[in-house]
């Protein structure tokens, strides 16, 4: 019989409940932290590709978006709108926009700066609707737009 097997048998038999599986291995004495593949027999990844590690964002999670202001406020399908707020992040951190009276339809955006972004109202239901931005530290609903018809 195995060692785990063993403790798992004799806590078993003394009602206990067992030790989770690190504890088990570390009894065997089989488990170091940090030896990931190599306790398998499997080469592993050896260095680091720096030109990757510097192109990739950094986006800061802490800082949630808000919305303070949408231009104009009575648009039709088609026109542009100008989402005025803070903590949209950076163009690569940022994800996208978003319009309730259209849901699921992509919106055409540009992201202008960490303050500013600027969509093309997509084809939606005439009536009030929110707009939602998406950036890397959550996201934020405007107050209602109003969406004319064309």
């Amino acid at each position: 019989m195995s060692k785990p097997f063993v403790i798992v048998l004799v806590l078993a038999i003394c009602g206990l409940t067992a030790l989770p599986n690190d504890a088990l291995w570390a009894a065997e004495g089989a488990t170091e932290e940090g030896t990931g593949f190599s306790m398998f027999g499997t080469e592993s990844i050896k260095g680091v590709d720096e030109s990757k590690i510097e192109k990739d964002p950094v986006c800061d999670r802490s800082k949630r978006p808000k919305i303070m202001k949408v231009e104009p406020d009575e648009v039709a399908p088609g026109q542009k709108v100008v989402i005025k707020g803070e903590n949209f992040g950076t163009k690569e951190c940022f994800h996208g926009v978003a319009f309730s009276a259209a849901p699921g339809v992509p919106v055409q955006y540009q992201f202008v700066n960490d303050t500013t972004i600027e969509a093309v109202v997509p084809e939606a239901r005439a009536g009030m609707s929110f707009i939602d931005v998406v950036a890397g530290g959550g996201n934020s609903r405007s107050k209602g737009v109003l969406i004319k018809s064309k």
